[in-house]
């Protein structure tokens, strides 16, 4: 008997559910800046929050590691007030970023007490005196113990999950995250973007009103650490089957990387630590001690919560600083002065998204507001005036909206179980190109790219095939980003253009057997780049390709057919693999260079061939 609940529960295991698996679940992981949220589907229990030990919802996104024992969620909180160098907060401000990124900088200022460095990568790690921890690591032992807790909660083992990310995050980032899963045992179904999952949870609440006729929602997101908008369209769509069935589309996103609930919190920290500079005269500064300041720290978030319901409180801590107590008053208004220069910021994300849609505010059905951050008045005024004095609505579950939705996904990826279709599309918004060398008819080479990937294009995407025939030895090639229309900030925060760096190696060799046949044409080089449908830009192979002419006659009129060939209706085809050594330099992955072995490939063509050994027709 199936326990009833929640309403989305009872709505999923009526219409869109059926176990295909009674041993085997899938999860989620809404993947917070300062929380986690985890959902978990599996027999008897079609979708459903996933309670952690404490019975709570949601879980702090919070490591401490201490005398080489781990802990987690409240238990690093805890630990955090009193030994905050042990503790890792935030870590996904640090994901897939380098020594140079702002990201780096900002951390170290608003974290001071955490011994905090860079390896010789350039990737972020901690020192807490007994080991180090490059964040990567850190993350996947977070995942981890999302992962113990939801098998806790499920009772079984689980390892399928979609995680969601903010859109914004890049490929250095994506597949740090990817990384970090791999790590911690889990299988990997899919990185998720937030905003797409949000929708995707409204969505199929409400299916039956999904018409051919295209509907469009904003969803303003303020997290701890970013703000986000996301415009997307819901429409019915016919597919190959002739089925017609609901597609969510995201058709405009903007963002700040670093304005959210965190920055504010800070600035109420600032100034309770500077009343406290000016009221109480200790022998030495506040500052300097890391647990007054941690002490501070979650005081400053607790009166931030406060003032976004009431127009005045007291900030009230005991023994703060030198066996000195603190109380002072402080108000909203107070409250709004300092944050008030954020006014321009909270609307930009919202102006950019409809930039990228090219859309106006008139096309807009409705709006909807998640993140705590969006609960702060002033904010929410900022907002009414950015929109036009439409309607803000709340009708998304803040808390749970993304979990919810990344499990629908989980449910729908997994072999476990089936539901009803309702497809995601989510659009490149950082395009990405090849760089490479060509060469003219008088045999000059110069610099070339092409687009793979365009903006707004829709992943996953058809594997992108480009042919070089400059090269007749060892070559390389780089992917990387192209025009990223983003502003100088955004630009500044985003890191490396270079995804990777491709050597491949050992190619004179290997084309003077390729072509080591009388009447060989080299028809060049053909590299393969995909999409997954998490977002991940790859290398897939690199082909040599060269073809030879058909075999001469025999005396009987037939052709003389090849050692490597059969012969069937006249019809030949030759196909044999080479090995060459190719280097790729990627620098978003944990090691610097990957050595892979590529199969190059030659073929030998006749009009109308077909590769007779697998059955598949040659174009």
């Amino acid at each position: 008997r199936v326990t009833m609940r929640l309403i989305f529960t009872v709505l999923l295991a009526a219409a869109a559910l059926t176990v295909a698996d009674a041993a085997l679940a899938a999860m989620s992981i809404d993947l917070g800046s300062q929380f986690i949220k985890l959902a978990i589907v599996k027999t008897g229990v079609p979708m459903e929050i996933v309670l952690n030990k404490e019975s709570r919802r949601k879980t702090p996104n919070t490591l401490a590691i201490k005398s080489g024992e781990r802990f987690f969620a409240d238990a690093a909180a805890q630990i955090a007030l009193k030994q905050p160098k042990s503790t890792y907060p935030y870590l996904l401000e640090l994901i897939g970023k380098k020594d140079a990124d702002p990201a780096i900088a900002r951390y170290k200022e608003q974290f001071p007490f955490n011994d905090f460095t860079t390896n010789a990568r350039g990737v972020a790690q901690f020192n807490n005196g007994e080991a180090t921890y490059d964040v990567e690591t850190l993350l996947a032992m977070i995942l981890w113990s999302a992962k113990k807790t939801t098998e806790a909660y499920a009772e079984q083992s689980v390892k399928d999950v979609v995680i969601t990310v903010p859109a914004f995050f890049n490929q250095a980032e994506r597949r740090a995250v990817a990384l970090a899963a791999d790590i911690a045992g889990l299988n990997l179904l899919q990185i998720l973007n937030a905003g797409s999952a949000a929708a995707l949870n409204y969505g199929v609440f409400r299916r039956k009103e999904i018409s051919e006729n295209s509907s469009t929602m904003l969803i303003y997101d303020m997290g701890a650490l970013k703000t986000d908008a996301t415009i997307v369209e819901y429409q019915l769509v016919e597919d190959k089957d002739k089925l017609k069935n609901p597609v969510v589309r995201t058709l405009g996103y903007g963002f700040d990387r670093s304005l959210g609930g965190l920055e504010m919190t800070l600035r109420v920290q600032k100034h309770l630590e500077q009343v406290f500079r000016k009221e109480k005269k200790t022998p030495t500064d506040i500052a300097t001690n890391p647990r007054s300041m941690a002490k501070l720290h979650k005081e400053a978030e607790r009166v931030k919560q406060i003032l976004s319901a009431n127009t005045h409180t007291f900030a009230q801590i005991e023994n703060v600083h030198e066996d000195t107590d603190f109380k002072t008053e402080m108000t909203r208004e107070q409250f709004e002065a300092l944050i008030e220069d954020l006014d321009d910021r909270i609307r930009k994300p919202i102006t950019d998204a409809l930039t990228m849609a090219d859309m106006d505010m008139s096309k807009i059905d409705q709006i909807v507001l998640m993140g705590a951050g969006t609960r702060v008045p002033r904010v929410k005024a900022v907002l009414s005036l950015a929109v036009g004095g439409r309607e803000l609505g709340n009708f998304l579950n803040t808390d749970e909206a993304i979990a919810m939705g990344a499990v629908y996904q989980s449910a729908k990826l997994s072999k476990s179980f089936k539901v009803l279709t309702f497809d995601i599309q989510e659009p490149v918004l950082f395009p990405v190109k090849i760089d490479f060398e060509s060469q003219d008819e008088q045999g000059n080479k110069k610099a070339a790219s092409k687009v793979l990937f365009g903006q707004k294009t829709y992943y996953p995407a058809n594997k992108k095939i480009v042919t070089l025939t400059s090269y007749s030895d060892d070559f390389s090639v780089a992917l990387n980003y192209a025009d990223l229309h983003l502003d100088d900030v955004q630009t500044s925060e985003f890191g490396s253009r270079n995804l990777s760096s491709i050597s491949v190696e050992g190619v004179k060799e290997k084309m003077s057997e390729a072509m080591a046949g009388e009447g060989t044409v080299f028809k060049g080089f053909k590299v393969h780049v995909r999409i997954d449908d998490s977002g991940i830009v790859s290398l897939d192979k690199i082909e040599l390709n060269a073809e030879q002419p058909p075999p001469p006659k025999t005396e009987e009129g037939h052709s003389t057919p090849s050692l490597h060939s059969k012969n069937k209706k006249n019809q030949q085809y030759i196909r044999r693999t080479l090995e060459a050594n190719v280097r790729l330099k990627f620098a978003d992955v944990r090691s610097s260079h990957l050595t892979i072995a590529t199969k190059i490939t030659y073929r030998d063509r006749c009009r109308g061939s077909r590769s007779l050994g697998r059955g598949k027709e040659e174009g």
